[in-house]
C-alpha cells in the first residue's frame, strides 16, 4: 500500500504496525487513534501513537521505506503525502496503575491485515485515567464515545476504578452517558 492523501488513519495504522512487526518491532496502537478506531471515527486524531520499547534508530530504519522521516524535534515521524503523524510514547504499556505486555493485546483483524491496538475497554481505561488524574474533560468525552460504539467490560472498569482510587460510580455515569447519547 502506498501512503497518500486518501489513506485513512486505520489503513495507515495497519501499514505502520505491519511494517514494524516485519522489522521485529512490537508496538501497540494507543491514544487518540485507538479512540478513533473504537468510536467509528466520532473522534478524529491526527497522530498515531504506538507504544514500543524499540530504540529511535530502529524505528527510523523501519519506517524509512514507507517514506516517513523523523521530525526536526525528533518527537514524531512525518510523511509528505499525509497529515497524520506517527509518535512513539515510551514503554511500558500502561493504563493508570495497570501494566500490560504487548502480547496480551489481541490483534484487530481489518481488511488490510491485523493491527495490534488496545481493546475498547483498555481504551476507556486509558481515557478514564486521564480524566481522573488530570481532570481532562476531553478524555471523559472520548471514553463515552468509545463506550457508545464498542462493547465494553463494565465490570472490569469498576475494578479498574477501585485500583485507581477513583469513584466507581463514575462507571455507571459512563454507562448512562453512553446510552443517552446513542
Amino acid at each position: 500500500m502506498e501512503v497518500n492523501a486518501d489513506t485513512t488513519d486505520l489503513e495507515l495504522a495497519v501499514l505502520v504496525s505491519q511494517t514494524l512487526e516485519e522489522a521485529g518491532i512490537t508496538a501497540t496502537l494507543v491514544g487518540g487513534a485507538a479512540v478513533s478506531i473504537h468510536s467509528d471515527n466520532e473522534y478524529k486524531s491526527m497522530d498515531l501513537d504506538f507504544v514500543t520499547a524499540a530504540m529511535r534508530d530502529s524505528l527510523v530504519a523501519a519506517l524509512a521505506p514507507l517514506g516517513f522521516n523523523l521530525s526536526q524535534d525528533k518527537r514524531h515521524f512525518c510523511h509528505p503525502n499525509t497529515s497524520y503523524h506517527v509518535e512513539f510514547p515510551p514503554s511500558p504499556l500502561e493504563f493508570g496503575n495497570r501494566t500490560l505486555q504487548h502480547d496480551e493485546i489481541p490483534r484487530l483483524q481489518t481488511v488490510w491485515g491485523p493491527l495490534r491496538v488496545i481493546t475498547p475497554t483498555l481504551c476507556v481505561m486509558d481515557r478514564l485515567a486521564a480524566f481522573w488524574h488530570w481532570n481532562d474533560r476531553q478524555s471523559w468525552d472520548q471514553a463515552v464515545m468509545v463506550a457508545r460504539h464498542s462493547g465494553i467490560d463494565f465490570d472490569d472498569l469498576v475494578a479498574f476504578a477501585h485500583e485507581e482510587g477513583a469513584n466507581p460510580t463514575d462507571i455507571e455515569k459512563l454507562r448512562v452517558a453512553a446510552q443517552r447519547s446513542s
